[in-house]
């Protein structure tokens, strides 16, 4: 009898040392079809830019120590945007490794392959029409990377904004993004790229036909018949200041405390881009076409002296931009939508002659390593115990003082004022 019981010890002990040894492979194995859409892969737009000029790369340790932060946190894909500089085959490199010290870290990358138009970013006038010749060799870039590390690219973003007209710097036309996407799906098809690779492009919701028919045009009917998903972003804190009508308070909430107005205020911002993924949703699906639709982009800055500061729409503050990112998290965690929420950490070269720019402040995590309130949850959980990021430790911003942190919020315009533009 403790002869058997022995060998069935033995036995039960050897089959967990081999399903541990099988992780690994297993996670070799997942697909972009897995990990979109699932709620344990939290998303994250990623930039590990510390300085204000990108001249100054982050270095692989300190990537790695982003990662660190980032899965402790249960982000387990990563958005990036472009191959040009060195950050992103960095990051693989800095993933690579950290995979290696630790057979169960997992981390999979959203690799963007940024496009341009003719005389983007020059002297000269953008041409719209003609796609730049540095595109070419951004998109090799792209296959390379994807080639060295398919089980940790998992999916490739044809350009970022690059076909919304607002981007007048460097927009191109649809025909141009297809043209790229279809050349990836072809290399899919010859097997020369993973066969479960996804290829994309993220784009406003205005680009995949969710605002302005005059996007609807046969080019992005074929562009959304060649993606695999739709990655669409959509910005309730840029609209509370372009387009103010949902954003400011209405008469009827005139008498409501100022705490009530502002927890109105981000609810309608959660509908917004509710709404706006539903346009886009829709008119897929008016075309005939079943694809999986997520976001690419959204997020809330925590600091403006723009248009989303105290002279502005007063939307920018880090208690709004913390309830945004709960209320986004539990919107597309509860309806299966991935949301690469926008962004991680600061980046100081947004605007870089502008400290108080709001470009600069999207992130979750301030340069001194404080967590944002979005995240004071976590800190409470301690779950970044024993995580450094530059040599500090992980605390909460205010000293986690939520009656200083609330002096900083602004209320929302009442309906009969106006936002001044």
């Amino acid at each position: 009898m403790k002869t058997s019981i022995k060998k069935i010890l033995i036995l039960f002990v050897l089959a967990a040392m081999l399903g541990c040894n099988k992780k690994p492979e297993e996670k070799m194995n997942i697909t972009a079809a897995d990990i979109l859409g699932n709620p344990e892969y939290l998303a994250i737009s990623y930039g590990g830019y510390r300085q204000t000029s990108r001249d100054i790369q982050p270095t692989i340790a300190e990537l790695k120590e982003d990662m660190k932060i980032l899965a402790a946190m249960g982000v387990k894909i990563l958005r990036t945007y472009n191959v040009q500089l060195q950050q992103a085959p960095n990051l693989l490199k800095a993933i690579d490794q950290l995979k290696k010290e630790d057979p169960n870290f997992e981390m999979y990358v959203m690799l963007g392959a940024w496009i341009d138009c003719e005389n983007a970013w020059t002297d000269k006038v953008p041409n719209h029409e003609v796609e730049s010749k540095a595109n070419a060799a951004e998109i090799d870039r792209a296959i390379a990377l994807a080639k060295t590390y398919p089980d940790i690219v998992k999916i490739i973003a044809v350009g970022n904004e690059a076909m919304v007209r607002w981007a007048t710097s460097y927009f191109v036309r649809p025909n141009v993004i297809l043209k790229w996407v279809n050349y990836l799906q072809e290399l899919k098809k010859l097997g020369e790229l993973p066969k479960d690779l996804w290829i994309t492009s993220s784009d406003d919701f205005s680009s995949w036909g969710g605002g302005d028919p005059s996007y609807h045009t046969p080019d992005l009917e074929k562009l959304i018949k060649a993606v695999d998903y739709i990655s669409m972003h959509t910005y309730p804190m840029h609209n509370s200041y372009h387009n103010p009508e949902f954003w400011v308070v209405p008469e009827n909430e005139a008498a409501l405390s100022d705490h009530e107005k502002i927890e109105a205020a981000m609810l309608r911002a959660k509908t917004f881009a509710m709404s706006q993924y539903k346009a886009v949703s829709d008119y897929i699906k008016s075309l005939g076409i079943n694809k999986p639709v997520h976001i690419g982009e959204t997020g809330w800055a925590t600091i403006s002296n723009g248009h989303y500061g105290v002279n502005g729409s007063k939307a920018a503050d880090e208690y709004k931009s913390g309830r945004y990112y709960q209320m986004i998290r539990d919107w597309t965690n509860q309806a299966g939508i991935s949301c690469f929420y926008f962004e991680a950490f600061d980046e100081p070269w947004k605007d870089a002659k502008n400290k108080q720019g709001s470009e600069n402040h999207f992130g979750l995590i301030n340069l001194k390593g404080e967590a944002k309130y979005a995240l004071w949850d976590l800190v409470d959980k301690g779950i970044f115990n024993g995580l450094t990021r530059d040599g500090q430790t992980i605390k909460k911003t205010y000293s986690g003082n939520k009656e200083i942190l609330k002096i900083n919020v602004l209320i929302p315009p009442v309906a009969y004022q106006t936002v001044s533009h």
